[in-house]
């Protein structure tokens, strides 16, 4: 079994990718704030053991075994996350760290058994959908709000988890998941988006909007 840390390596490669970047050793020792010689020996490392493959002035590219492994961290984090979020009462910008320390220990038979007992969720309270047993990931139509239109209604699908101080501010306004939004304006000098929630008017700054992901309310 792979080690905690080489699990930790192959989630955020995966991450990167998935948001379409290039994952790269400055990639990675700025998401994982480690040193670039670091990373240069675990990538080294995940290399000789197929995990990953390695092109020069391409980046890293997982590999279906390592695609399995980064996905089935996934799958536990994010149902840790819901247990910890429906069951325990944590914040939505608490539980992204105690998943983080919980999700190397859980077996894949604990959390088969976590899932059915949450129910079957299909996304975690960031809204990010969780991958099934197989690996198998719901592909998500969402979009970012800074590509939102004025006059238009909107519905809160996802929220990023990267910083919880975004989350704490958003909940204090009144934003979680399935909060529908109206776009007054678009500020285009700033990158700013005035929106309304209900009757309330609240202006979200540029890296708020880029944190925050919605589908169009029918």
């Amino acid at each position: 079994m792979p080690s905690s840390s080489i699990e930790d390596y192959l989630k955020y490669i995966y991450h990167i990718q998935s948001a379409d970047k290039k994952v790269n050793t400055t990639s990675l020792a700025g998401t994982l704030n480690i040193s670039p010689a670091s990373v240069s020996e675990m990538i080294s490392k995940l290399s000789k053991m197929g995990w990953i493959t390695n092109t020069p002035y391409k980046g890293f590219q997982l590999t279906k075994e390592g695609e399995k492994i980064s996905l089935a961290l996934i799958r536990k984090h994010r149902l840790l996350e819901v247990f910890l979020h429906q069951h325990l009462n944590y914040e939505w910008d608490e539980v992204h760290e105690e998943a983080e320390h919980l999700e190397h220990v859980c077996s894949d038979n604990f959390i088969n058994k976590l899932e059915e007992y949450l129910g079957y969720p299909k996304f975690d309270p960031h809204g990010d959908a969780i991958p099934d047993k197989n690996g198998k990931i719901i592909e998500s139509k969402n979009f970012m709000l800074s590509e939102s239109k004025t006059s238009k209604d909107y519905i809160i699908t996802k929220v990023d988890d990267t910083s919880d101080e975004i989350l704490k501010y958003l909940s204090k306004i009144g934003i979680r998941l399935n909060t529908k939004i109206h776009i007054n304006e678009k500020l285009d000098f700033d990158g700013s988006v005035l929106i309304s929630i209900g009757n309330k008017k609240q202006l979200l700054s540029k890296v708020m909007v880029e944190h925050i992901f919605v589908t169009e309310s029918v």
